[in-house]
């Protein structure tokens, strides 16, 4: 047994385990997954000491959310730390139709997140993205009161920028902000991630492995599923995927000499980014989880980290993180 270290997020958040599964990929977006498989590696990762459990309402249309439940029966609720985003609509066919984060679909959305997971409450609930139309200050507001009615723990947010936390904060303290932060994509940098350190708002970081791009073993020659959403990912296409593929290369001469592989280099280097920081893997299977494991061994030396910035320099990924049409909803990139 890996016993995963221990940390708080943000100075008002739960404590937490140091990594985090992102179970998405179990329900959606990547492909088919296998649900005894995807069962069998929450278990594998409670085992190892991993407590922090991220999913969505909208993953799968609930699916995720009963594959959790099924996961987490018989084991203890309250040694789990559970991350619940809401507010993305969806059709029955998986279309995606806006956002919802207004106070009255709020609460809906929870009451359906708490009947799904068969729980009394969530350690984190946070909106998946800015409502373009409902002001931050009430979707916080109305988290504010779920939580003062018990039902939520912490207040999380996802995909914000600077202004918005600090307008967020303002109403409530804000445990941690989901986004995405790899070698890959360090747009966080610049005032984001200096302003949530400011106001004592840890980080919770997806997309590590850049959608897989630094798993090592994605290949040019890869096939992807219809409804793999990478199909469509701008990093993931024609030049810009052989160049994205070139710095992974020069990443695994790194990792090599390390004894390491390519994804725990790529782990190791978003944990290394300060105490605050919680990378969070989507591992779909035991073995791709047991490899993200590895990386909490990693030492990372600060040759090694020159070497890392050397062979992927910040800003050398081809291709933004997402479609032009997702990019535009993203309030973290305004």
């Amino acid at each position: 047994m890996t016993t995963t270290s221990r940390t708080r997020l943000g100075a008002t958040g739960p404590e937490t385990s140091a990594l985090g599964l992102g179970l998405m990929g179990m329900s959606d977006l990547y492909g088919p997954a296998d649900e005894a498989e995807s069962i069998a590696t929450v278990h594998a990762a409670l085992d190892a000491g991993v407590t922090l459990m991220d999913t969505g309402d909208f993953y799968g249309m609930g699916h995720n959310e009963l594959l959790l439940h099924d996961a987490l029966r018989g084991r203890d609720r309250d040694s789990v730390q559970i991350s619940v985003k809401f507010g993305a609509q969806r059709g029955p066919d998986g279309s995606w139709l806006g956002y919802a984060a207004d106070p009255a679909a709020t609460k809906t959305a929870l009451a359906y997140t708490l009947r799904r997971l068969r729980t009394d409450h969530i350690d984190v609930y946070r909106p998946a993205r800015l409502d373009p139309d409902v002001p931050v200050e009430e979707t916080v507001g109305a988290i504010a009161e779920l939580v003062k009615a018990g039902y939520v723990r912490h207040i999380g947010l996802s995909e914000v920028g600077a202004d918005t936390l600090r307008r967020a904060a303002a109403v409530h303290p804000i445990s941690d902000l989901q986004i995405e932060y790899s070698l890959l994509s360090r747009g966080i940098e610049a005032e984001i991630l200096p302003t949530a350190r400011e106001l004592g708002i840890g980080v919770t970081a997806y997309g590590v492995l850049s959608r897989g791009l630094l798993s090592g073993h994605w290949t040019g020659q890869r096939e992807m599923a219809a409804t793999d959403f990478r199909g469509f990912s701008p990093r993931f296409q024609g030049e810009n995927l052989t160049h994205n593929l070139r710095l992974v290369e020069q990443l695994r001469a790194i990792a090599e000499a390390k004894g390491a592989t390519v994804a725990q280099v790529a782990i190791a280097w978003v944990a290394s980014r300060g105490a605050d920081v919680v990378p969070l893997v989507g591992a779909r299977r035991r073995d791709r989880l047991a490899e993200a494991l590895g990386a909490r061994q990693l030492e990372l030396t600060a040759q090694d980290l020159a070497a890392i910035e050397a062979a992927v320099p910040a800003g050398s990924a081809a291709g933004d993180r997402y479609a032009a049409a997702q990019m535009a909803h993203l309030d973290s990139e305004h």
